[in-house]
């Protein structure tokens, strides 16, 4: 890494080389894309697993059937996190990236066949190993590649082009998925597109070289057995446990309260829209015709989900932006700090009085960015925090395995919320409280603000 003192009154930006520049881009790309094969069934669920089970989309089948699909898929995220970020340790960061990006797009393509509810959420987890891969080695090359001084904001900017694999997924929802041409069977074209990202392999093929610094702990490890790549048992450690298991914990809480709490936002608006509708058709809220009215305006109300999505999905973008301009001025624990406290607030006043219908529809609009950039933007901490905690040999494994097991921990709470049948209204309001355990875990956290990656 360059950190000499010609370049201490460089801006992050500036000295960047063009190769940079396009590592970040591609590790963005794969990451866009990676989000967008999660989020196409998130934009699609209130369609495809009423189809697969042949139930009306109220049926209380189709609500524990995705929290089962939920659960695979992040049970798929942890192994695939865990197994990739171990193999990007080992064979390097750009083979194992293409291995990823290919994985997790062709099983997205293939679940546009599925034909029941069982199928679909075998092949979610397939999907998902892709995913947490791709994540793994993509985070630790970014930051391998980057000066001290713009590692944590290149880091940042790569966690949030996610949020461009959710406005895709949104976009893709309402231009495909509602488009009543397509037919009953227009869900199936939104995991149909989801091949295109395999061509990006072909690029990357070409353009990326591994890391200096990996190609340095290849040739250490050569010479002395005992820095071996890819250990996974060197994350527990006497060295390494505590920062572990922080870790873990953080990634656990986030994923956690992403999926139960982030997620519920972009119900708030398609709940005012079915309101409005009822409303002025005279229909109570509770009538046993409420759903054939409701189906007679699907286009309507599926376009309002899906504006709150990408209203939700643009306040996070811009949360995850500038997680690493503030985590330089607050530090790393300082920032989780911000925007824990603050998304443990904002969720209070979303789910107890925005999404009432008796708040203005326009306030919900107001309020949706700013649900998403305290919800969200802590994410981007991962891809800054994680890498620097682990030498180069277990940057990949250790940031995979800490990140994916908050996806492990995510996906059997939803397994548990599938058998239990807890209502997804319930959701948030008894999740939000774990970002106030966030907190406190940071305050044992070890600070890495203005230090270089351990060799």
């Amino acid at each position: 890494m360059q950190n000499g003192t010609s370049e201490s009154h460089l801006r992050w930006y500036q000295g960047i080389s063009r190769y940079q520049w396009l590592v970040l881009l591609i590790a963005s790309l794969g990451w866009v894309f990676d989000v967008f094969e999660g989020q196409i069934f998130v934009a699609s669920m209130r369609e495809a697993m009423p189809a697969l089970l042949g139930v009306a989309p109220t049926h209380a089948l189709v609500a524990s059937w995705n929290d089962w699909a939920f659960g695979s898929f992040l049970l798929g995220g942890a192994f695939g996190g865990v197994l990739f970020g171990v193999m990007g340790d080992k064979i390097g960061r750009s083979r194992t990236m293409i291995i990823t990006i290919l994985f997790y797009s062709l099983f997205t393509c293939i679940t546009a066949f599925a034909q029941s509810a069982w199928q679909m959420v075998v092949l979610r987890f397939f999907v998902a190993m892709g995913v947490g891969g791709e994540w793994a080695v993509a985070s630790a090359m970014v930051a391998e590649v980057m000066p001290q001084r713009s590692r944590s904001v290149m880091s940042s900017i790569f966690h949030a082009s996610s949020v461009f694999g959710t406005i895709l997924a949104a976009v893709a929802g309402a231009l495909v998925v509602g488009n009543a041409g397509l037919g009953e069977s227009a869900w199936r074209w939104g995991f149909a597109i989801g091949v295109l990202p395999a061509l990006l392999t072909v690029w990357i093929r070409f353009q990326l070289a591994e890391p200096q610094q990996w190609i340095d702990a290849r040739r250490q490890a050569e010479v002395d057995p005992s820095l071996r790549s890819g250990r996974v048992a060197e994350l527990f450690n006497n060295e390494n446990i505590k920062n572990t298991l922080i870790a873990v914990t953080l990634s656990s809480i986030g994923l956690v309260t992403y999926w139960g709490v982030h997620i519920s936002g972009k119900d708030v608006l398609l709940k005012h829209a079915e309101w409005r509708i009822l409303n002025e058709a005279g229909v109570a809220h509770d009538a046993v015709n409420k759903q054939q009215i409701l189906s007679q305006h699907k286009p309507e109300i599926k376009n309002a989900e899906m504006l709150s999505m990408i209203l939700n999905s643009v306040g996070g973008g811009l949360g995850l932006v500038l997680f690493g301009t503030i985590s330089n001025s607050l530090g790393r624990k300082g920032a989780f700090v911000f925007y824990q406290a603050i998304a443990f607030a904002i969720s209070l006043l979303m789910f107890k009085l925005v999404q009432q219908p008796t708040t203005n529809v326009w306030v919900a609009m107001l309020v949706l960015p700013i649900f998403g950039f305290f919800t969200t933007g802590m994410h981007a901490g991962y891809a800054v925090y994680f890498p620097e905690l682990y030498p180069t040999r277990l940057r990949g494994t250790g940031s995979g395995f800490c990140f994916n097991m908050g996806r492990l921990a995510t996906g059997v709470a939803f397994v548990v919320f599938g058998i239990i049948t807890i209502p997804a209204d319930q959701k948030p309001m008894m999740l939000a409280p774990l970002f106030l355990v966030g907190i406190v875990v940071v305050l044992f956290a070890r600070e890495t603000r203005n230090t270089e990656l351990p060799n």
